[in-house]
């Protein structure tokens, strides 16, 4: 019997690679939610009234599980492993044996301890039903405020901004998408929004939000005195992995589970996958959590695999982000803006005016990271330099053309 806690796309990579070999093992998937598996890069679309619910919930066939002999528990949440006894229990008391275990819970929103968090109308934006709320009261409200310049908080906005919304973004660092722009690329995006209308602020660290004496929100209150307004509040700061249980009964973790190279645990039998766990990064040594959701798939196939007995090593992630905000694209991967630039080669082409910037970064000759804002063409070619380590010292000076491409390679 083989259970898998969580039914987003770790889950689904782990069940495809399982019935790809073994057509009749029991297999029992329990969600929290109370929807089949769907996209959830897709609810900013939802959100922006650009997709609808159906569109989201064909992330697989409607018969998926039937289909694959997957007996799927929805609405409820496991709180409880019981390692011993090979079972998991939920907050409603029920108990699942297993004799292989997946954890694939994901993240839940970090929310710090604002004065003000529990007022009415503060939401957060990782789920279908968080973005139906939003949904439902874009239509009632006039100003919103959103507390955190990632990736969440920016596609929020957007939505918000969709639905005739006045947003304004609030961000502690000294750019939004911190982890994934770096100050030209973050001053490119910014500019692009505050010239549709979205008020944007930097190294502002939100101290309180705001009651209007009913319960209500009213906007927050900026360290150093500042006041901005809003009927609603989105927290997307970000998200921290879903695994106090994992914890409790005894699992190894970091800032997530940790995992070795087969995603197995510290508990033989035991496996994690997807933003929940902590596993091999391509560019470095140390173990990392890597929200991405090509990368959590790959993360499940190698758990499924492995549960089953057929051996598949995890080669280790690599960090990348790819987001389209308001018609402009970007893509970054790897390490494009280390900490201490000492010993790397950058490679820069930018055009403000026109939301361009390319930046490409060099470590002994080979492709470690680079950021594409505008013009996203050949990012895979780039993708592929980095994972195969190519020496790209021969053809250094082309990478920069707009036209570069395989035929710029060298032969061998």
């Amino acid at each position: 019997m083989i259970t898998i806690i969580g039914n987003s796309v770790a889950g689904i990579g782990a069940i495809e690679a399982i019935r790809k070999v073994d057509k009749q093992r029991p297999i029992t998937v329990i969600s929290k939610e109370p929807y089949v598996a769907y996209g959830r890069p897709v609810i900013s679309d939802f959100l922006k009234g650009k997709a609808k619910e159906e569109k989201l919930l064909s992330y697989r066939r409607k018969d998926f599980y039937k289909e694959n002999n997957v007996n799927l528990v929805l609405n409820e949440e496991i709180v409880d492993i019981d390692v011993k006894k090979k079972k998991v229990i939920s907050a409603s008391g029920n108990e699942y044996k297993y004799s292989k275990l997946l954890i694939a819970t994901g993240g839940v929103p970090f929310i710090p301890p604002f004065k003000g968090k529990d007022l009415k109308n503060v939401f957060t934006f990782t789920t279908l039903d968080d973005a139906k709320k939003l949904l439902s009261i874009s239509k009632d409200i006039k100003k919103a405020v959103v507390i955190g310049g990632g990736l969440i908080g920016l596609k929020s906005a957007e939505g918000l901004h969709a639905q005739g919304v006045k947003v304004s973004i609030v961000e502690l660092m000294d750019r939004i998408l911190s982890l994934a722009f770096d100050k030209v690329s973050g001053s490119i995006v910014e500019n692009r929004m505050s010239d549709v209308g979205i008020d944007v602020y930097t190294e502002a660290s939100t101290e309180e939000i705001l009651d209007d004496g009913q319960g209500n929100v009213r906007g927050i209150r900026l360290k150093g005195g500042r006041e901005i307004e809003g009927d609603i509040v989105v927290i997307a700061i970000g998200v921290v992995p879903n695994a106090s249980f994992a914890k409790k009964a005894g699992i190894e973790m970091n800032r997530g589970i940790l995992v070795d190279d087969h995603m197995e645990t510290n508990i033989k039998g035991i496996y994690a996958a997807g933003d929940v766990a902590e596993a091999k990064q391509f560019l470095y040594e140390q173990k990392m959590l890597l929200p991405i959701w090509p990368d959590a798939y790959k993360q499940g196939r190698v758990a499924g695999y492995n549960m089953i007995g057929i051996e598949r090593v995890y080669d280790g992630g690599l960090a990348m982000n790819s987001i389209e905000l308001f018609g402009v694209s970007t893509i970054s991967a790897g390490a494009h803006t280390p900490q201490n630039p000492e010993g790397y080669e950058f490679l820069i082409d930018v055009d403000e005016k026109r939301y361009r910037y390319r930046k490409i970064t060099l470590k002994d000759n080979k492709v470690v990271g680079f950021i594409f804002v505008g013009d996203i063409d050949r990012a895979g070619i780039f993708v592929g330099l980095i994972k195969d380590k190519v020496d790209v010292s021969s053809f250094k000076d082309k990478l920069l053309k707009k036209d570069f491409g395989f035929i710029d390679l060298p032969c061998e």
